[in-house]
């Protein structure tokens, strides 16, 4: 896709927001655009996505099958969630049953099912905004364009879209995204355009913040531990556990089961880490630990108020490390 001496102005004598914009996109590939509010980004996304139309220059090589997510999505429209994206499956070519299929699929993903046949004006700003990203993802677009469709979305319906945007890059489309939260789909970009004063221009992505350090707490003990922690540590069992083999929770967010002596679940630990165990180079925890014992990951900040609740509780503090554990 080309854009070759784009401008655009509002009205014939209005002030010009972009002007002299040339660019190649990829026709797959991540793109992201960066700039400050105001400078033009959201007239960009509307040219690539074709709902505006250039005042000078041109676009051209758009796939047919453009999708795109406003900064604003237009709740007050006479639909129910459902029947909107039955509607707009229908305009990009979809027949009504398939609509209605990938309709219920996507409010599914988003966490939206329960609103399905909720007016769109009844909806609160997070479900539209769930509904206004599942629209643009009915008809698998070969060129998906996404005005800050993160904003207002829970923390489950942005991993999701982070998911979609990973699939549609996997089978082969374009994505063109702006997203006001550096850490965004951070380092996957394919190409990065800075949006400065009507002007456009490649840039260098912003480096990845430093890794921060973890500390692996390997301890053993049969009373329960309390029901939170300090920093939500990770836990896994560790090796000759005779639990379930433990899932990776690498980029996850979710709570992993305490066991006690018996190696059942006594209870859930609540909270959101960030990150799982970090294995040692051969794939495996790179030290000895007594049956029944537990691997606790946790940032180093948190770590010394950990080992005092485990101490607290009786818990034997097995073997202590930090090197190398990083996220």
């Amino acid at each position: 896709m080309r854009l070759e001496r784009v401008g655009r102005r509002h009205g014939l004598r209005g002030p010009w927001v972009l002007r002299e914009v040339s660019l190649d996109l990829p026709a797959a590939g991540l793109v992201r655009i960066t700039g400050a509010n105001g400078t033009g980004k959201s007239t960009l996304l509307r040219l690539l996505a074709g709902i505006d139309a250039p005042t000078e220059g041109r676009v051209t090589g758009r796939p047919a099958r453009t999708a795109y997510v406003p900064e604003r999505f237009p709740a007050a429209l006479p639909f129910t969630a459902a029947d909107y994206l039955v509607h707009l499956g229908r305009v990009q070519g979809l027949g009504r049953a398939a609509a209605r299929t990938r309709a219920g699929d996507w409010l599914e993903r988003f966490g939206a099912a329960g609103h399905a046949r909720t007016p769109l004006a009844e909806l609160s700003k997070g479900t539209s905004q769930k509904v206004a990203v599942a629209q643009a993802l009915l008809a698998d677009p070969a060129l998906l364009v996404l005005d800050e469709a993160w904003t207002g979305l829970d923390t489950g319906a942005r991993a999701e879209l982070d998911t979609a945007v990973r699939e549609r890059l996997t089978a082969g489309a374009a994505v063109v995204f702006v997203d006001h939260d550096p850490r965004r789909l951070a380092g996957e970009a394919d190409a990065l355009y800075g949006v400065e004063a009507g002007r456009v221009r490649p840039v260098r992505e912003t480096p990845a913040a430093p890794a921060r350090p973890l500390v692996r707490i390997t301890a053993s003990g049969s009373r329960p531990l309390p029901a939170r922690l300090p920093g939500d540590p990770v836990t896994e069992p560790a090796p000759g556990h005779d639990g379930r083999a433990a899932r990776s929770l690498a980029g996850d967010r979710v709570a992993e089961p305490v066991p006690g002596r018996d190696c059942r679940a006594a209870r859930r630990l609540p909270g959101e880490p960030g990150t799982g165990l970090a294995p040692g180079d051969d794939g495996r925890v790179a030290h000895t630990a007594a049956p029944g014992a537990l691997v606790l990951t946790v940032d180093a900040a948190h770590s010394d108020a950990l080992l005092g609740v485990l101490l607290a509780e009786a818990w034997h503090i097995d073997h202590l490390e930090s090197e190398g554990v990083r996220v």
